[in-house]
């Protein structure tokens, strides 16, 4: 049997990462989600690249 595929990348995403949010944690990112029209997943990487690039200075 063939193995299910999904749509080919060139940046695949074989990595879980489990957090623990508080309510209003939950409530910012749905707000974000809302008006953005990103995933959950968009808008939390791009908070980690915010981060990232302030502490490498660009």
């Amino acid at each position: 049997m063939k193995p299910k595929m999904g749509r080919p990348t060139d940046n695949p995403k074989n990595n879980n990462t489990r957090i623990r949010m508080s309510d209003e944690d939950v409530k910012m990112l749905e707000y974000c989600v809302e008006h953005t029209g990103k995933s959950k997943s968009d808008i939390i990487r791009a908070g980690i690249k915010e981060v990232y690039n302030k502490l490498k200075g660009e």
